[in-house]
């Protein structure tokens, strides 16, 4: 037994098993107990991975938003995923956080999987290798990452109840496998998700015991995600150690009768107990007891007392050491360092899936371009859900075309037609305080007579956590809006219950409107909103008031909305066409919109909204100088591409994705992204779609089939093949060379000879793949084994050195139980993508004497 181990121990012995039982659950959404005895104080855990939000919903309090972990995964460049890593700690203790719920490590097993732009890919060796750079990244600098949502929690239809339905081997091969890369880099908290696997709900499985915590040896904390602990013995015998959200849970009293009573093990309980003070000690959360602890378990206290901590109003949830000491020293904000790593992100993401000579553009040569799309102007930045940021800043792709090119080249902006997108909550931009005339809204909080309770001046109609005073019956948001265009006006207010929207003292909207869904992300984070129109004239202000009245059980999210007249689409398509045909180069921007792409809902379908597809066509037939870019977290259907003259992708970028995306498009940074995750012409092309269970059930049928795997077993083509990404370069491929043999359990190294035969310098991603002998066994057509990225002048030779990992060649095997590798001749296939591999050879793997 170590020093620490045997100081665990002794911490151990103080406590009574209530005051064990007591530091399982949360002390209020955010923050785990303080047991003062002990010198532990409360740890605070915020959601990620795009960004550290803290414990509050408040727009007053900005954070870094980073690229989305779709667009870290289409970097395949651990190094800068670790510094990114080492950003979000900075921000992470700027925050006061200790636990960052990042990465999540589920895979896009479908293209309709709402939050894909929360997951890095559709393979597990990439997302495996992304996510443990991002843990390394955070952990260095005294912040536990987390590994989340364990396990096959691949969609969101009906995701607090669904069972998948996967065998063992598909399991350990593919979803289970980046959860292992994880915890081998020293991941310190794992999460548990809402679903259930083979008849068991997550939080209870017995795969929180085996693998995870015997077999691979993890030696962290198993959280729940937020209200995901339903049973509370079964839970308690497995390998749950902390519930979430407090201070209310499951456990509590009924924890210490069951134990009491013999049916959960003391043992149990003690080493669930020992997981919590080892990630203490790792964050730097436990010491001698001194009155700055105490103080902390007074304010763990008073918030746990506090309606604002109760599950029932404020259950949300439901590296480069040169970044952390360099970009944000503790307490401090953000500098200019931190913008230009997030910036160089943007570009490095940036995958280019098509180009007939167009990019980069010459400044030099633009007097006038054409910025065409309602993205260009207000772009999504990241994905809907728990995760969401409120960032400082947005640098527009509008922003960041106008900054790169300077005053000598006129920039032009059209909106075109309407994309569909929700209206937006009320922005200072367009409203201002009723009460002190600055730029945003009124938020109020009135008891049953309407008297006033407490009253603030806030930045957004959007309000996620308004303040909960005792006798608090009804939430109001109020501005004077100040409509910049004459016609009908779309108002809406968003939540549950009894809700009433009024301009002017006219009566829009009142009504009742129940809560149907138990989501935490929509009951809390997205409610649903209830529209009316109003004919408003351009610069007359009027006065809007909209009302929610607090009922159990519907939380207290507050979304107040406002849109224009939707524009005549054929008058847009028109003025963006004739821009474009006058423009040396026309830029168009579309995207996805808040329909889509959100946590707590699944896609339907592939399509980008409104008349997108139409305005690219439009543009592309005007100009034939036209960059098509793709504002979206997953993939989306591009009907048109072949008629662009380039299609760059930049998923949801952050806040620094005009910048980034201007670097790109003039040259001062290469397109540096390759595809994580196969994108299909059409939805009805692709080989698995299926996101919704039947009966509570949701069977893979595919196995171990999904992404490129699918496609290569099928034999169809993909618009865009896993990989797949163009430079400002172009490469040739010329040799191959790997072991003629090797002892099954070795690694090898595949080096691969290629040939700058571009006028620029480039970046190459080296992918290797195999594919294994002929036989009974099923496996995949072919499979990533290892990858590299080369640099090289123009003309330059230079080689490529991928490490290929044992478990590269292992398979599982149900009927033992273990992993096993197959003698045989295994081929070793090298290109630039899943679909374009030039260069093969053999090794034979040998049985070990």
């Amino acid at each position: 037994m170590t020093d620490d181990e045997a100081e665990r121990e002794r911490l151990l012995g103080k406590l009574t098993l209530r005051e064990k039982v007591r530091l399982l659950t949360g002390a209020t959404t955010w923050r785990t107990r303080a047991e003062p005895a002990l010198g532990l104080r409360e740890m605070v855990l915020s959601d990620g991975p795009a960004g550290v939000r803290g414990q509050a919903w408040d727009e007053r309090e900005p954070s870094l938003l980073l690229p989305s972990a779709s667009a870290l995964g289409a970097l395949w460049d651990e190094r800068l995923v670790e510094r990114l890593g080492g950003l979000l700690a900075a921000e992470a203790r700027r925050k006061g956080v200790d636990v960052v719920l990042a990465p999540t490590l589920n895979l896009h097993r479908t293209p309709l999987g709402g939050r894909h732009f929360e997951c890095f890919s559709e393979d597990p060796e990439l997302t495996g290798r992304t996510g443990a750079a991002l843990v390394r990244g955070i952990q260095a600098h005294g912040v536990a990452a987390t590994a989340k949502h364990f396990v096959a929690n691949d969609s969101e239809t009906d995701r607090l109840t669904v069972d998948v339905r996967v065998p063992e081997r598909v399991l350990r091969e593919v979803y289970l496998a980046p959860f292992e890369a994880a915890v081998e880099a020293g991941v310190r908290v794992v999460m548990a998700g809402y679903n259930g696997v083979n008849g068991t709900t997550m939080s209870a499985s017995s795969l929180l015991t085996d693998p995870l915590k015997r077999e691979w040896g993890f030696e962290g904390v198993v959280v729940s995600d937020w209200g995901a602990l339903r049973e509370g013995d079964p839970a308690a015998r497995a390998g749950l150690d902390l519930a979430m959200p407090g201070p209310e849970s499951p456990w509590g009293a009924a924890l210490v009768r069951a134990v009491e009573d013999g049916r959960v093990p003391q043992a149990a309980v003690d080493d669930k107990v020992r997981r919590l003070l080892t990630l203490a000690a790792a964050c730097g959360a436990l010491g001698e007891p001194s009155m700055e602890t105490v103080t902390s378990r007074d304010a763990g206290a008073d918030a746990a007392a506090d309606p604002r901590a109760l599950p029932e109003a404020d259950a949300l949830g439901a590296a480069g050491d040169e970044v952390c000491a360099d970009i944000a020293p503790e307490g401090a904000e953000p500098g200019p360092d931190a913008r230009a790593l997030l910036r160089r992100a943007v570009a490095a993401s940036s995958v280019l899936l098509h180009n007939r000579y167009v990019l980069p553009l010459d400044p030099g040569r633009l007097r006038t371009v054409a910025v065409i799309g309602a993205h260009a102007t207000l772009p999504r930045t990241q994905g809907g859900g728990s995760a969401g940021v409120f960032p400082r800043h947005v640098v527009t792709p509008l922003d960041g075309i106008r900054d790169a090119l300077g005053a000598g080249t006129r920039v032009v902006h059209v909106p075109g037609p309407s994309t569909d997108a929700p209206a937006p909550p009320l922005d200072p931009a367009l409203c201002t305080d009723p009460v002190t005339g600055t730029p945003g809204v009124r938020l109020r909080l009135l008891d049953a007579s309407g008297e006033e309770l407490h009253a603030e001046h806030r930045l957004s109609g959007r309000q996620l956590e308004p303040l909960l005073v005792p006798g608090a019956h009804t939430v109001e948001i109020s501005a004077r809006l100040l409509p910049d265009v004459t016609g009908s006006w779309t108002i809406g207010v968003g939540g549950f219950g009894r809700m009433s929207v009024t301009v002017d003292e006219r009566v829009l909207l009142d009504g009742e409107f129940a809560r149907e869904t138990d989501d935490p992300a929509v009951v809390h984070v997205n409610p649903p909103v209830h529209c009316a129109r109003v004919p408003l004239r351009a610069e007359s202000a009027v006065l809007v008031t909209a009302r929610r009245e607090l009922v159990p059980g519907a939380g207290r999210a507050t979304v107040v909305t406002a849109a224009p007249p939707r524009p005549d689409d054929r008058a847009a398509l028109a003025e963006a066409a004739s821009a474009a045909r006058h423009a040396d180069a026309a830029i168009v921007v579309v995207g996805t919109t808040e329909h889509g792409e959100s946590e707590g809902y699944d896609r339907t379908d592939l399509g980008l909204g409104g008349r997108q597809d139409d305005l690219v066509r439009a543009v592309t037939a005007a100009n034939p100088n036209t960059v098509v870019v793709v504002n979206s977290g997953g993939p989306v259907e591009l009907p048109w591409r072949a008629q662009a003259g380039a299609v760059l992708l930049t998923w949801f970028p952050g806040q620094e994705g005009g910048a980034g995306l201007a670097d790109v498009l003039f040259g001062r940074a290469e397109p540096g992204g390759r595809l994580p995750t196969t994108w299909a012409a059409t939805l009805t092309d692709a080989p698995v779609t299926r996101t919704g269970p039947t009966a509570g059930r949701l069977d893979y049928e595919e196995g171990l089939h999904i992404g490129y795997r699918a496609w290569a077993r099928h034999h169809r083509t993909p618009a865009y093949w896993f990989g797949h990404g163009l430079g400002y370069t172009t490469w040739a491929y010329e040799a191959l060379d790997v072991p003629d043999d090797l002892v099954a359990g070795e690694s090898f190294t595949a080096r691969i000879a290629l040939r700058n035969t571009g006028g620029r310098p480039g970046r190459e991603v080296v992918q290797v793949y195999l594919s294994a002998p002929a036989g009974p066994l099923e496996r995949p057509e072919r499979w990533l084994a290892g990858y590299a990225a080369v640099h090289a002048g123009p003309g330059e030779r230079t080689t490529a050195v991928v490490e290929i990992p044992a478990r590269a060649l292992r398979h599982w095997e149900e009927d033992t139980h273990a992993w096993r590798t197959r003698p045989g001749p295994y081929r070793v296939l090298a290109g630039r993508s899943a679909g374009a591999l030039p260069l093969t050879a053999v090794t034979l793997v040998r049985a070990p004497r």
